[in-house]
């Protein structure tokens, strides 16, 4: 091993603003925060979320502008988690795979999430 995992890290305008979002989320403790950056600490993995005043969101599908990453959320009860993540500021894709599986979302700063069964008794057996 060269290095332990930290987490994934998100450019964004407001890194406030989108640590406090994926808390509602995913809960976890801001463990970090100033103007450019914060940390959001959740069971042993850490979200980073960094000021960039060049940040353009993803247009995915199109690829116009490419997504970079995505996070997913697991979840036995898609519908109740997504009407608490559109609740806690999301806004959901007009593009939706696999609905009956997982739910594409989008974050206040327009990086697409998943809400997903994979893993739980609800789950489909196959990958997406």
């Amino acid at each position: 091993m060269i290095a332990p995992f930290w987490g994934p890290m998100l450019d964004c305008p407001d890194p406030q603003a989108l640590a406090e979002f994926y808390q509602r989320i995913g809960g976890g403790t801001i463990a970090v925060s100033s103007e450019n950056f914060v940390e959001l600490r959740c069971d042993g993995v850490s979200l980073g979320f960094q000021r960039d005043l060049n940040y353009r969101a993803t247009t995915w599908p199109d690829a116009r502008v490419p997504q970079q990453c995505h996070l997913d959320f697991k979840t036995a009860d898609l519908d109740t988690a997504e009407a608490q993540s559109l609740a806690a500021g999301a806004t959901k894709s007009a593009v939706q795979p696999h609905p009956s599986a997982f739910r594409v979302l989008l974050d206040p700063a327009g990086h697409p999430f998943c809400l997903s069964t994979w893993g739980t008794e609800a789950g489909p057996p196959q990958s997406r």
